[in-house]
Formats: structure tokens, sequence, C-alpha cells
């Protein structure tokens, strides 16, 4: 029986599958928000497609708004039985969390049992399934930064084999009088084509296993587009002007190229910061000011000097801000959703952003109930543990960017000028033109170096803060940490050995 291998057709299911997956993350990411809506609005009696109606509104939970669309469009379009459109949906659901919820929900509708606990049992069923799952996360990206450096390992003995090989091709072609330029592609392929491609395939993975908190960042990478268009240019310039050639002599192509990508990131990563402390702070203190609001409601106070009490204390750092502005709206007699769309022009993290949300619908359908409060302070607490635990597990990788940003510079410079040594001593008959061409060689794995350097650290910013805005903070510093690992290396062994640059 012949086997048919189709390529396009195993293409297109890859696809599929990860495509699904990726579906199905963003459901159950969504789930806890969207089940604590469910039981809020449960408990202030509005019917199963009433709740289904008002979560086909709400723009901060995507995945589920397009889940309540379709629902809606099925019951005034086909005329079909909420219940029946959320049963025929279990069988479709890409999540098995988000399946069982379902089905669960239809259960519990049919057979007249009180929905309420069971969306409250639920609901703490799945803060818990997403409890672990946010430590098996870590796990995974702990193993996939471990992946990462035995991939630079490789790639590290791969430059030192090349090295070697290359040296002796170098000298049999010169010793003949023939060139040995035709080993230059290669170099070139391996130094900025396959290493950034497997640079770029980690981080397409990295980009699947760890998602960012933050809604948007297009000023980090709109100014980063603009810098990098401004250091093309100057590098452009430098290399191709005869009267800027001081410039080479100064700093040394290494050194141009790593001032060019310093360049590039030092504008995105001063906009990035400003971003990140803020929502982080906000991340921070959110569950504190939600406990607070909770802890207020609890001894009496209605729903909105709940609010205007809590943000009072100043206790929640850079926070306080937004706060205040939320106090002096309320004061104002603005309404609660209306200071929520205030809000989000200051806050672009999603978790806070879905608090809020959930806190005005509270007020607004459920007349901010002290059991409902105490549900959402709760998620927000351990959700927070959680974001806690996750960053301090994986700081120690970030250390280990700058390990092997160390390593692959100094070993590769160790090797090269030692074997351009040894050259030296063995055919100091040999002609300039080799040991030329051998130096060249150095320069350009050190700037191969350099950039591989520079790259990894959106790796790590993934890794480490979920967006590849947060790379450019570590690419700049990486970048610095491999020119300086090189500078040191291979002037210390120039010295020591006596060798004389080209």
């Amino acid at each position: 029986m012949a086997f048919n291998f189709n390529p396009l057709k195993l293409f297109r299911s890859m696809i599929t599958f990860l495509s699904g997956k990726q579906k199905a993350s963003e459901i159950d990411k969504e789930l806890p928000f969207t089940v604590m809506l469910f039981t809020l609005m449960a408990a202030s009696g509005i019917a199963v497609y009433d709740a289904w109606k008002k979560l086909s509104r709400i723009k901060l939970l995507p995945e589920t708004q397009k889940e309540a669309q379709e629902v809606v469009r099925q019951v005034e379009v086909l005329g079909h039985d909420p219940l029946t459109v959320m049963y025929k949906k279990v069988e479709n659901a890409p999540s098995k969390t988000y399946r069982d919820f379902l089905a669960g929900y239809v259960s519990s509708v049919k057979s007249g049992v009180n929905v309420v606990n069971f969306l409250r049992s639920r609901l703490r069923s799945i803060l818990e399934t997403q409890s672990a799952t946010a430590f098996r996360s870590i796990e995974r990206l702990g193993t996939l930064v471990e992946a990462y450096a035995v991939m630079l390992i490789v790639t590290l003995c791969v430059y030192i084999l090349y090295v070697v090989l290359s040296t002796t091709a170098t000298f049999e072609y010169l010793s003949i009088g023939a060139s040995s330029s035709a080993s230059d592609p290669l170099m070139y392929a391996l130094i900025f084509l396959a290493t950034p491609f497997i640079t770029f395939v980690f981080m397409a993975i990295a980009n699947l296993a760890r998602q960012s908190n933050l809604l948007t960042v297009k000023e980090a990478y709109r100014n980063a587009a603009i810098s990098g268009g401004a250091a093309a240019a100057f590098f452009a310039v430098v290399m191709f002007t005869p009267q800027l050639a001081f410039v080479l002599d100064a700093l040394s192509p290494p050194g141009v190229v790593t001032l060019c990508l310093m360049a590039v990131s030092l504008p995105p990563t001063l906009v990035y910061r400003k971003i990140a402390r803020r929502n982080f702070a906000a991340e921070e203190a959110v569950p504190s000011f939600l406990r607070d609001v909770t802890e207020s409601r609890k001894i009496g106070l209605s729903p909105v000097k709940s609010i205007v009490h809590a943000t009072g204390r100043k206790a929640y750092g850079t926070f306080s801000e937004t706060l205040h502005l939320v106090r002096s709206q309320i004061e104002w007699g603005i309404p609660l959703r209306r200071i929520f769309g205030n809000v989000r022009k200051h806050i672009r993290s999603w978790p806070v952003l879905v608090y809020f949300l959930i806190l005005v619908e509270t007020i607004e359908f459920g007349g901010g109930s002290a059991n409902a409060l105490e549900l959402l302070s709760e998620y927000s607490e351990k959700n927070r543990d959680i974001e806690a635990n996750k960053r301090s597990t994986l700081k120690p990788y970030v250390m280990l960017a700058f390990v092997w940003s160390v390593l692959i510079a100094l070993t590769t410079s160790i090797v090269a000028i030692t074997i351009l040594v040894l050259t030296q001593i063995t055919a100091p008959g040999a002609s300039p033109a080799m040991f030329n061409a051998m130096q060249q060689q150095i320069m350009m794995f050190s700037i191969g170096i350099i950039f591989q350097c520079w790259m990894s650290g959106f790796f790590i910013g993934k890794i480490s803060e979920g967006t590849f805005a947060a790379g450019f903070k570590y690419s700049a510093m990486l970048a610095i940490t491999g020119y300086v690992s090189l500078f040191l290396s291979q002037n210390y062994l120039r010295g020591m050995l006596g060798v004389v640059p080209a």
C-alpha cells in the first residue's frame, strides 16, 4: 500500500492544531472572570440568556465575547433555546475546563438545583486548576530557557569547530596562492542566518508559552522602528563613507555594531519602563484595594462609599494616582461605568482592568454584596501571589543569559586567538594575507556574537515579563556584556601572546 505524504496538508493540520491550542489557552485565561460574572448575575436573578447578552458586550474578554455573540445569534436569528445552544457548544468547545463548565451549567439548570451554589463551587475549582496550571507553566518556561542555553552551547561548539576548520583551510589555500574567500558565504550564513533563525524559533515557542498582561505597548515598538532606522542609516554611512574611516579605527566594527544596537534598544526601553512601572504597580496594589473595598462593605458602607473610603489610603504606591482620579470623579457624581472608561486610559494591565470591570458590574447589577466582593478579592490576591512567585522563580534565568553571553564571547575569543598564535609559531613564513584573513574571521565572529547576545535579550524579556518589549532592556545589557567580554578577552590575549592586530 503506497504512502502518500502531503507536506501542505501536514502544515495545515499543524496550523489548525496550534490555533486550537491557542484558542483553548485564551478561553482558560478568561474563564475565571467569565464564571465570576455568571455567578454574580445568577445571584442577582439575571436569566441565562440575559447573562450571555451582557457578556457579548464585554470587550475585555474577547474569546468569551465571541462565544456569547454566537449564543445570542443562534437564539435571536435561529430561534434556538439558550440551554440547547450551550449543550451543543459542549461538543465543540476547545477547552476541557470550559466544556465541563458548560455541561455542568446546563445540567444544574435542567435539574433545578441551586445554580449559584454550583457556579461558586465551579469557580473555586477553576481557580485551583488555574493555580496548578500556573505553577506548571513556570516549570515549562524554565525547561524552555534551559533548552535555549543548550542550543547556545551547541552553537558555541559549532563556532569553535568552524574556526579550527576554516583556519586549516585558509592556511592550505594561501600556501598555494589561492583565495580563501570561498568559505566566507558559509561563515556569514552560520553567523547571521542559522543562529538567528534558531533564536526566532525559540522566541516563537516562548510567545505561545508566556502571555503578557499588558494589552498594548505600541509606543515602545514605534520608538524601536524610528531608532532602528536611524541606527541603520548611521551604520551604512560609517561603513561606506571613506571620510568617516576614523570612526571605525576608533571603535572597530564590533564597537560600531554595539553602538547601533544600543541606539535601537535605549529609546523603547525608556518608553516601556514607564508603562511597565505604572501597570506592575497597579497589579501589585489592586488586590489590597479590593480587600479594603470588601472590608468597608462588610461594616455596612454602601458600595460607592466603600470605594471612596478605600481610595483614601496612601499605601498603594504609584497606583494611588489612578485611585485619586477615581475618587475625584466619584465625588463629582460621574457614573462608575464612565469612570472605568477613564481608568482604561491610564492602565493597560488586563487583569487590573477586568477586576475594575467586575467591581463595576457587581455594584450595578448585584448591589455590591460583600460575598461577591469577597470572592473577587480572594481571586485577585491568589493571582497576585502566583504572578509574584512566577517572577521570582524566573529571575535566575535572567542571570543565566549574562552567563552564557560571557561564556560564548570568552571561549570563542580564546580558541580563535590561540589558533592564530599557533599558526604564527608553526608557520612564521606565511604571508600577511593569511593572518589578515584569520583576524577578519575573528572580527566577523565577534559581530555575530554581539548580535546573538542582543537577540537573546528579547527571548529573556518574553520569558521574564511576558512581552518582547521588555527585551529591549535586556538586549541592550546583553549586547554590552558581549562586547565588553570580547574586548577584554581579545585585547588581553593579544597583549599576553604578542599578537599584532591586522
